[in-house]
């Protein structure tokens, strides 16, 4: 009787393993989850312009290049990477003033792991864990990252660019 009871959890188990790493490979995303990013995009911010393109998913990554200006004049450069890791999704953030004078140590960019994903809708948090970054796309042609920080114990979210495609 021991004997047949064992072979039932053995075979429950086995057909149930299979989910459990389905939901575990899901947890740490997929660059499909972020495909609605690739394009040209616009964002007019309090009288700045922000320009972004992102390629499309390819391999193991996406890519993409932001530049900010004021009055026609750049005031920074961001070159942003998108990898699929081990520990899962990894968004990689470098920045650079005017003139490519980097703004992070060379060896270190700015890094968010992947939080959580749903249709439309991809968060990542800082690896100190005190920002978090959402990226929601609003239609076709339109996208918002906003930024999230904690107050009275809850991750509040604020638009930082409101992305328009360009065409």
């Amino acid at each position: 009787m021991k004997s047949l009871y064992f072979l039932w959890l053995l075979a429950v188990g086995c057909f149930a393993l299979p989910e459990v790493y389905a939901q575990n490979a899901a947890s740490k995303g997929s660059l499909s989850d972020l495909a609605f990013i690739e394009g040209h995009w616009k964002a007019t911010p309090e009288g700045r312009t922000i320009e972004a393109s992102w390629f499309p998913p390819a391999g193991d990554n996406i890519a993409g290049m932001m530049r900010m200006m004021t009055n026609g004049k750049v005031t920074m450069y961001e070159i942003l990477g998108y990898e699929k890791t081990e520990q899962g999704i990894v968004s990689l953030v470098k920045h650079f003033k005017p003139g490519m004078i980097g703004q992070e140590d060379i060896e270190k960019p700015v890094r968010y792991i992947f939080l959580e994903s749903s249709k439309d809708r991809v968060v990542f948090e800082q690896d100190n864990q005190q920002v978090r970054v959402l990226y929601e796309k609003r239609s076709t042609d339109a996208f918002v990252i906003s930024i999230g920080r904690q107050e009275e114990g809850k991750w509040a979210f604020k638009p930082l660019f409101e992305f328009s495609r360009v065409k």
